[in-house]
């Protein structure tokens, strides 16, 4: 009988403060005094109505007060407001606890006219408001004007940028800056240069989106602008680019345009010309051409090198200096590769009309000196020696004249550029007076 009724005070204990803290929240605390009365409801009744009148949303509500407990009934056009009645009549003095019975509205009319007396308010606030905007609207106007004219003059820009691209940049930034240099202003006149910061947060976020959907036309746009400040080529030069060779038209904004010498027209992105390797042939005047000639192993390699040399130094487009050159590059089962080398004004002479030339007329000095030059051969040994065939070693004259190797494609193809770029002057960024790289 003892443990039971230990075991039912412990009950007791566990459940009762609980049970007390449930019924405690949402109500006013402290102690009730023992005067109340009828008079001191009434008082409680008429301040907690006070309270309400002076407030928007309350004018349904209904207060009674018995004994220090308030009785709230009626509506509200929305939950939050009913809710916080409770916090309002909590802070009346000699409130007990709350009975909140307010429902929300579903009165259409009594919803709508709040919203439709904010509307009404603001649209009167919009109309005193009329007279500043247009301040503020006309002074942000006059800055912006002001860009735009200062933009549209030609002398400053085109005197301080390297080529039309860049100062038409140089125009944009300055309308950019006068714009938000009116905006500005404006938001100050409105007193709401707190709006900037978002303003500009909304901006930086949408250029951030449209930068990563077009990114490589961004990357195009700002490899145009390194290759037209620092140009690698010139019009007209013969440059090769990821494996395209041709001729220097133009550069524009978007890509850079080659004739090829089978006269196509090769239009290259920028981005891939900045990050790609740009051979340029035509920068320097002396240029090399190399040929192969193939010997057969019992030649004397230091005759048919000095007679490919002395062929190759009688040519009359070929330059003193740099001189010159012949070497063994390779040898094979049945063949010595001979490499010959040699130098040439490329802005005078053909490139491939000159090697062609070297290669005929040394060929011709080998065949006239007896230095063969066999085809693939198998060699089958013997047990019988057999006699050494005799080499040739004397030199013989060149056994004919080099044919003319003037540069007359590359300059027909140069007179073709120089056309097309008199056609589209305004499209190209190169400048002769820009810095090389």
């Amino acid at each position: 009988m003892t443990l039971f009724r230990a075991l039912l005070l412990c009950t007791l204990v566990s459940v009762l403060p609980v049970q007390m803290l449930a019924q405690s929240e949402g109500q006013p605390s402290g102690t009730i005094a023992v005067e109340d009365s009828a008079t001191q409801d009434a008082a409680i009744a008429v301040r907690i109505r006070d309270i309400l009148s002076e407030l928007e949303g309350y004018g349904n509500v209904t207060v009674t007060v018995s004994s220090g407990i308030v009785t709230l009934r009626g509506t509200t056009v929305d939950t939050a407001t009913a809710t916080r009645l409770n916090e309002l009549a909590g802070r009346v003095e000699g409130v007990v606890a709350i009975e909140n019975e307010v429902t929300e509205t579903t009165d259409v009319v009594e919803r709508l006219n709040p919203a439709v007396e904010r509307f009404s308010a603001r649209m009167v606030q919009i109309v005193a408001f009329l007279p500043l905007a247009v301040v503020a609207l006309t002074a942000m106007a006059l800055v912006v004007t002001c860009g735009i004219l200062l933009a549209r003059l030609r002398y400053p820009w085109d005197r301080m940028a390297p080529n039309a691209f860049i100062a038409d940049i140089y125009r944009q930034i300055v309308r950019l800056a006068f714009f938000v240099a009116g905006l500005v202003i404006a938001l100050d006149i409105l007193g709401a240069t707190a709006l900037l910061g978002t303003i500009l947060g909304a901006a930086g976020i949408v250029g951030l989106a449209i930068g990563f959907a077009v990114r490589d036309t961004v990357e195009n746009f700002i490899a145009s602008i390194m290759l037209s400040i620092r140009q690698p080529f010139r019009p007209n030069d013969t440059i090769e680019i990821a494996g395209d060779v041709g001729k220097v038209i133009r550069l524009t904004s978007r890509a850079t345009i080659l004739l090829s010498f089978d006269g196509n027209h090769i239009r290259i992105p920028n981005a891939t010309v900045f990050k790609s390797r740009i051979v340029n042939y035509t920068r320097n005047t002396e240029r090399r051409f190399v040929f192969d000639l193939g010997v057969a192993p019992d030649t004397d390699l230091a005759a048919a090198q000095n007679l490919a040399l002395d062929t190759l130094k009688m040519l009359p487009f070929v330059l003193d200096a740099p001189a010159a050159a012949s070497w063994i590059e390779t040898v094979g089962d049945s063949t010595i590769s001979l490499r010959m080398a040699a130098w040439i004004d490329q802005h005078e002479t053909s490139y491939v009309g000159a090697r062609g030339e070297a290669i005929r007329l040394t060929m011709a000095a080998f065949d006239a000196a007896g230095i063969a030059m066999p085809e693939p051969t198998f060699r089958i040994m013997s047990p019988q020696p057999t006699a050494p065939q005799p080499k040739a070693t004397t030199q013989v004259p060149i056994p004919a004249k080099a044919q003319p190797v003037t540069a007359m494609a590359d300059q027909e193809l140069s007179e073709i550029v120089d056309e097309e770029r008199a056609n589209q002057a305004d499209d190209d960024l190169l400048n002769r007076a820009a810095p090389e790289e």
